[in-house]
C-alpha cells in the first residue's frame, strides 16, 4: 500500500508564510504586466478614435476600447486584493518574528536569573557586613595614627596672634637701634689711638717757614 499511495513521511512540507508571500508577489508582478499591456491598447484605441469620424468604424473601435477598459478594471481589482493579502501576510510574519524574538529574550532572562541566584547564593551577607565594619575600624585607627604622627611638639596648639604681632614689632625696633648705633660708631676713634688726632692748620702767608740748618 505504501508503494502505491506513498507513506505519510513522503508528503511534501506545507508552504510557509514566506513561501505564500513570494507566490503572491509573483502573481502581483504578472498582473501589473498585463495592466501595462492593456494601458497600451487603450492609448492606441484613443488615438484611433480621435482620427475617425462618427460612424460604424468609430463605434467598433469604441466597443473594443470599452472591453479593454473593463478587463483592466478586473485586473486592477485582483491587484488590490493581492496587495492587501501580501500586506496581511507580511504583518503576520512580522508579528511571528517579534514573538520569536520575545520568547528568546525571555529564555535568556530566565537563564541569567538562574545564574544570578546561583552566584549570589554563595555570598554570606553577614560576613560581608562584618568585613565592612572591620574596614571602618581600621580606617579610623589609621586616621588616629596619622594625627598622632603629625602632632607638633615645639609650637603650642593655640597661639595668640596679638602676641605674635607684638613680638614682631619688638624685633623691628631692635633692628632700628642696632643700625643707628652702627652708624654712630663710624665717627669714633679706634681703641689703639691714645690721644685724639689734632687737625693741622695750613701755614699762613705772613709767617715764613722754618729753615733747617745743618
Amino acid at each position: 500500500m505504501n508503494r502505491i499511495f506513498g507513506s505519510s513521511s513522503s508528503k511534501k512540507p506545507k508552504p510557509t508564510l514566506q513561501d505564500a508571500i513570494a507566490s503572491t508577489d509573483a502573481r502581483v508582478g504578472s498582473i501589473e504586466v498585463k495592466i501595462k499591456k492593456l494601458d497600451g491598447e487603450l492609448a492606441r484605441y484613443k488615438d484611433q478614435m480621435s482620427k475617425l469620424r462618427n460612424g460604424p468604424g468609430k463605434d467598433a473601435v469604441q466597443q473594443r476600447a470599452l472591453r479593454t477598459l473593463k478587463q483592466k478594471r478586473l485586473y486592477e481589482g485582483q491587484l488590490a486584493q493581492l496587495t492587501q493579502q501580501t500586506f496581511n501576510m507580511e504583518s503576520a510574519a512580522l508579528a511571528t518574528e517579534n514573538l520569536r524574538n520575545t520568547m528568546a529574550t525571555v529564555d535568556a532572562m530566565k537563564q541569567a536569573n538562574k545564574e544570578l541566584k546561583k552566584q549570589y547564593g554563595k555570598i554570606d551577607v553577614d560576613k560581608l557586613e562584618n568585613m565592612h565594619y572591620d574596614m571602618e575600624d581600621l580606617l579610623e585607627q589609621a586616621n588616629e595614627i596619622q594625627e598622632t604622627l603629625g602632632r607638633s611638639y615645639a609650637v603650642p596648639d593655640e597661639i595668640d596672634e596679638a602676641d605674635l604681632e607684638a613680638e614682631l614689632d619688638a624685633l623691628a625696633l631692635e633692628d632700628e637701634e642696632e643700625s643707628t648705633s652702627y652708624l654712630a660708631d663710624l665717627n669714633k676713634a679706634p681703641d689703639f689711638i691714645d690721644e685724639a688726632p689734632v687737625e693741622l692748620s695750613e701755614p699762613s702767608a705772613d709767617k715764613p717757614e722754618a729753615v733747617k740748618t745743618t
